[in-house]
């Protein structure tokens, strides 16, 4: 059975944009697109509406989008739910469910990026489905086309992921377009700028061992998607200012996040967190073990 792509519908600038990303994705994917609308009681702004004037309320906003976006997609299956409850907790329950989960991001004002919300946050310390963060866009940007841009996949090629790989290569086998492949790497702290002379040729031998380590992990994924361009792309420097650069044209961002066991905290990693308020691009965080 295929699952949906869900995305978390709302009135504001970045949950229009994610539903019309939303929309589209499933339509690449082929499977339905639920429209999930979540009120709070616990949220100060709804305390003074009682659930069925809310349920009322929410559930026509959710049958206007309906229709707006068979119009504007004709063929896409749409269903619609509405849902009281802690939105933390409803959205991960809605994301075991999904195929992928869709959420808005608010925009960092004049500063291009994500401003990823305490919700946002804790659904995606918390679910083990991918999810992407989608942010309004500017008019200027409205008007730029990324159909050419890449997808752009953010790896660690010392703790390869195979959830991180598939999630990239099946996005640009949908896409038809290119996949490049971000290594950064840098120098051991053992070494220094006092090795003088033998600092290039150490440079040297650590930039080909990465290079070699990306090409053995790719080579398995490269003859199951034998259609997929890929670019490999190693790097020195810090990843998540890599994937911030490469974001301003790329259709999509993926990074991981590795499934962690603690009772507290939001564990993202740094490097996600990093490109989830700073990427232009939408950005997919695929968890993995």
């Amino acid at each position: 059975m295929s699952r949906t792509v869900t995305v978390g519908h709302g009135r504001s600038r970045e949950s229009i944009a994610a539903t019309e990303w939303a929309a589209q994705e499933a339509l690449r994917r082929a499977v339905p697109l639920r429209l999930l609308q979540v009120w709070s009681v616990d949220d100060p702004r709804t305390r003074l509406v009682d659930p069925a004037t809310a349920r009322g309320w929410g559930e026509r906003a959710l049958a206007t989008a309906e229709r707006r976006l068979r119009r504007r997609h004709p063929g896409l299956n749409v269903d619609t739910a509405w849902v009281s409850g802690d939105p933390v907790e409803v959205l991960c329950a809605a994301a075991d469910e999904a195929g992928l989960l869709v959420l808005g991001s608010r925009g960092l004002g004049g500063v291009a990026g994500f401003l990823a919300g305490s919700v946002s946050l804790a659904v995606l310390a918390r679910t083990r489905r991918p999810v992407v963060l989608v942010r309004p866009s500017s008019p200027s940007e409205l008007e730029e086309d990324r159909s050419g841009g890449q997808i752009v996949l953010g790896l660690d090629v010392l703790a390869p992921s195979d959830e991180l790989l598939a999630f990239g290569f099946a996005a640009a086998d949908r896409y038809e377009c290119d996949l490049r492949v971000v290594h950064s790497w840098a120098l051991p702290a053992v070494y220094g700028p006092d090795m003088g002379g033998a600092l290039p040729m150490l440079m040297t031998e650590v930039a080909e061992d990465a290079r070699r380590s990306l090409d053995e992990t790719l080579a398995a994924w490269t003859l199951k998607f034998p259609g997929v361009p890929v670019v490999r792309d190693c790097r020195q420097g810090r990843p998540a200012e890599h994937l911030t650069e490469l974001s301003h044209d790329a259709r999509l961002i993926v990074v991981g996040r590795k499934v962690r066991h603690g009772r507290f905290g939001t564990h993202i990693g740094p490097v996600t967190h990093a490109v989830l308020h700073h990427s232009t691009a939408p950005v997919a965080v695929v968890p993995h073990d």
